[in-house]
C-alpha cells in the first residue's frame, strides 16, 4: 500500500482499529478497556477494596511477557503500562480473570475450566504477595518456552521482526507511515536529549560517553487500543570503542488513563510521567529502560527496544494448562503488586481478598461473579461492533 500522509492518518487509523478488533472476542476484550471501567463505574459491585498501590489498569493477559533489564537479565514482567495509576489491586486481578476467561471461551474449554482458572488466580495471586515468593518449577510449558527463545534472541531478529530489515532504514508501507516535518524534528531532539541518550548508552555495555545519531524514524501503525494516538519508531546508532551498534526506540504516546485513581492518589500531572512511574513500581525491568518526554506538544513515553522482549501469545490449551497459566501469571501481578505493600498491608489485602468465598468454587464470589458480568456484556459488545464493521465494509 502507498503510506498515507500525516494529516489522512486519523481516518484510517479508527477503520483499522474498528476492522482489528472485530478478528474475535478476545482482540475486543483487550481492546476494551474503556468498556471495562464503564461496567465498573455503572453499577454497585461489592468489590473489595485493597491498599492503595500502583496497578496496570489494563491487566490481560497479553500485557504480560518476558522483559529483558540493562544487565540482560530476562523475567516476566507487565510490558504494558499506559492506563497505570495509583488504584485499587482488585481491578487487575478481574481484569487478568476476564482476559483468561475469554481465552478458555475462545478455545472451546468446557465452563468447568474456566471455574478452575479463577480459582488458581487467587491462589497463585495470594501466594506471590509475599515478598520471599519466587516462581519455581511450576512455571507452564509455555511459558517455559519463551523464556527460553527470549535469552536467545539477538538484533538481528528483533529488526527483522519489527522492521523487516537488519540494516538501518524503516521502510515505508502497510506498517510504518511518513512523518511530518514537525514530528520529525521533535523526534530528533527527543531522542539525542540527555535523558534519552543515558538511557541508550545505558544498555548492552555501551560506552557512557558513546555517541548516538538518529539514522531514521516513521509513523508505527501498531497495537489495538493505542491507535489513533501518536506511536513512532526511532532508529538509532550508537558509536563507541570502535564499533557500531544500532537501536530501535519504541516511542507512545501517554493520553489520560481510564483507570480510576484513588481519592488520595499523589501522582505525575503528565502522563508520560505517571507511565514511567508505575512502571518503576510494578516492572522494574521494564521501567528502568523508560523516559517520558513530549512530541507535537503532546506528552510521550519511551523506551529501546530490546530482543529479549516478547508477547505472550496463548494457544490452544487443555484443561491442566491453562489451570497453570492462570496460575503463573496471577503470580506475576501478585509480586508486583505485593512488592509495593507493607506487611500489615500485605496480610489484611489477603484476609479481604478471601472473603466471601463460596461453598461450590473456591474463589471469592465478588470475583466470579464479576467475570460472568463482564463476559456477557462483552460478547454483547463484540457482536454489535461486529456488525458496525460490517455497515462501514459494505
Amino acid at each position: 500500500m502507498t503510506p498515507p500522509r500525516p494529516s489522512s492518518r486519523d481516518e484510517l487509523l479508527a477503520v483499522r482499529q474498528k476492522t482489528k478488533m472485530a478478528r474475535c472476542a478476545q482482540t475486543f476484550v483487550r481492546g476494551a478497556t474503556a468498556r471495562f471501567y464503564e461496567w465498573l463505574a455503572d453499577g454497585e459491585h461489592a468489590l473489595p477494596e485493597g491498599p492503595s498501590i500502583w496497578i496496570c489498569g489494563d491487566c490481560h493477559y497479553g500485557n504480560l511477557g518476558p522483559i529483558g533489564n540493562r544487565k540482560g537479565e530476562v523475567a516476566i514482567e507487565i510490558r504494558d503500562l499506559d492506563q497505570t495509576v495509583i488504584g485499587n489491586p482488585a481491578h487487575d486481578v478481574i481484569r487478568l480473570a476476564l482476559s483468561l476467561a475469554s481465552a478458555a471461551r475462545g478455545f472451546d474449554l468446557p465452563g468447568l475450566v474456566t471455574a478452575r482458572m479463577i480459582e488458581q488466580i487467587v491462589e497463585g495471586y495470594q501466594a506471590a504477595l509475599e515478598p520471599a515468593h519466587r516462581a519455581g518449577s511450576a512455571t507452564p510449558s509455555v511459558v517455559h518456552k519463551l523464556l527460553k527463545a527470549s535469552r536467545r534472541r539477538r538484533w538481528d531478529e528483533l529488526a527483522c521482526e519489527r522492521i523487516h530489515d537488519p540494516q538501518p532504514t524503516i521502510p515505508l508501507g502497510q506498517r510504518f507511515w511518513p512523518l511530518s516535518r514537525e514530528e520529525r524534528q521533535d523526534l530528533t531532539d527527543l531522542a539525542l536529549s540527555e535523558p534519552v541518550r543515558e538511557l541508550i548508552t545505558s544498555l548492552h555495555s555501551r560506552p557512557t560517553g558513546a555517541k548516538v545519531d538518529v539514522l531514521d524514524a516513521a509513523y508505527w501503525v501498531k497495537g489495538c487500543s493505542s491507535l489513533g494516538r501518536l506511536r513512532y519508531a526511532v532508529l538509532v546508532a550508537v558509536d563507541g570503542d570502535g564499533k557500531r551498534k544500532f537501536g530501535l526506540i519504541d516511542v507512545k504516546e501517554a493520553a489520560k488513563a481510564a483507570a480510576p485513581r484513588s481519592a488520595s492518589a499523589d501522582m505525575p500531572r503528565e502522563n508520560g510521567d505517571r507511565v514511567v512511574e508505575g512502571a518503576r513500581h510494578l516492572a522494574p525491568y521494564l521501567g528502568e529502560r523508560m523516559r517520558p518526554g513530549h512530541v507535537l506538544g503532546r506528552s510521550v513515553f519511551l523506551r529501546e527496544l530490546l530482543p529479549q522482549d516478547l508477547k505472550l501469545e496463548i494457544g490452544l490449551l487443555d484443561a491442566q494448562e491453562a489451570s497453570a497459566i492462570a496460575r503463573f501469571l496471577a503470580g506475576v501481578v501478585g509480586r508486583a503488586h505485593g512488592r509495593q505493600m507493607s506487611e500489615a498491608d500485605r496480610k489484611a489485602w489477603a484476609t479481604e481478598l478471601n472473603r466471601n468465598r463460596s461453598r461450590s468454587l473456591d474463589a471469592p464470589s465478588w470475583l466470579w461473579r464479576s467475570v460472568v458480568e463482564l463476559m456477557s456484556l462483552h460478547e454483547g459488545g463484540y457482536l454489535d461492533h461486529c456488525r458496525q464493521v460490517a455497515r462501514i465494509a459494505a
